[in-house]
């Protein structure tokens, strides 16, 4: 496999908000952010693109309250207006419908977020910066992990 380097390019900000989106690389569009449902990889399987620069925090989630505030809220007051359901009606509807939506759109808010964050070479994505970080040391966690002497 060969490194791409991408170092003075423009980077495009919708394609790679798409591709953040797409819960891609915003680099090469190719290789899977997430190993694990909202775990960032410290580098792009594909192109080896650090990742470990991003700061999403909480922007995702409030992001995805914004999305589904806009799309359950009026979907909720059509059915009552048009329909008068009871409220455990609006209950089994609207509760289950709204967790599901939060669960898919959360990974895609922080995909998309990463990539605005590299194409505007934020946090670090951009190697002449302070805020540029060396990549993280590999953690090593089970039986192998040495354990401190014993007092």
């Amino acid at each position: 496999m060969t490194m791409k380097t991408y170092v003075d390019e423009q980077r495009s900000v919708a394609s790679a908000i798409g591709r953040g989106l797409r819960c891609r690389c915003p680099q090469c569009g190719v290789g899977a952010i997430f190993p694990r449902y909202l775990k960032v990889a410290d580098h792009c399987p594909s192109c080896g693109e650090a990742l470990y620069h991003h700061r999403a925090d909480d922007a995702p989630p409030y992001a995805v309250i914004l999305v589904l505030g806009h799309i359950i809220v009026p979907l909720l007051v059509l059915v009552e207006e048009i329909y008068r359901p009871e409220v455990w009606v609006h209950l089994v509807l609207w509760m289950p419908l709204t967790l599901v939506l939060s669960l898919i759109l959360l990974p895609m808010m922080k995909g998309g977020l990463i990539g605005l964050q590299w194409a505007l070479r934020m946090h670090g994505f951009d190697p002449a910066s302070p805020e540029c970080q060396p990549a993280p040391a590999l953690a090593v966690t089970g039986p192998s992990a040495k354990t401190p002497p014993a007092p």
